[in-house]
């Protein structure tokens, strides 16, 4: 997957430098490597670069996201599919309002064969969802269906 970018998406900058990628030494340029291995990119995405301001960050942030993003590149298994991570992704990205984790896992689903009919049902889901929790936290409702304990 290589990054395309029209002009009206370029409004927002970073409030870091980000890394050059070429210029990476060290643990940053392991990282690096290995984001690019384990997502199967030619390139470091902007999120990575500007976390490598912070080398400890950067590592810290890349292990937690491999290992439950990409748990089979850790030697894993994951009950979820990587499709349904990126799907539980998506929708709390657009919950949060986040426009870099959108376009991210928008790819990744249409890399992974989903197509806009499908996104826009897990939209859909999602913004019902954030509806309805609303109203059920707004009302202060108390819960009268409960899973059953294990």
């Amino acid at each position: 997957m290589s990054k395309t970018r029209s002009a009206s998406s370029q409004a927002r900058s970073a409030t870091v430098r980000l890394a050059d990628e070429q210029g990476a030494n060290g643990k940053v340029r392991q990282i690096f490597d290995d984001i690019k291995k384990t997502k199967g990119l030619d390139f470091v995405p902007n999120f990575w670069r500007a976390l490598a301001s912070s080398p400890d960050h950067l590592e810290m942030v890349w292990q937690r996201l491999k290992q439950l993003m990409h748990p089979e590149a850790c030697g894993r298994t994951s009950k979820l599919d990587a499709k349904t991570r990126e799907i539980i992704a998506l929708a709390v990205s657009a919950t949060n309002g986040c426009s870099y984790c959108v376009n991210s896992h928008t790819a990744a689903l249409r890399k992974a064969g989903v197509d806009s009919e499908m996104l826009g049902e897990v939209l859909a889901i999602t913004a019902l969802f954030n509806s309805t929790n609303a109203l059920a936290d707004g009302y202060q409702i108390e819960p009268d269906v409960l899973p059953p304990l294990e």
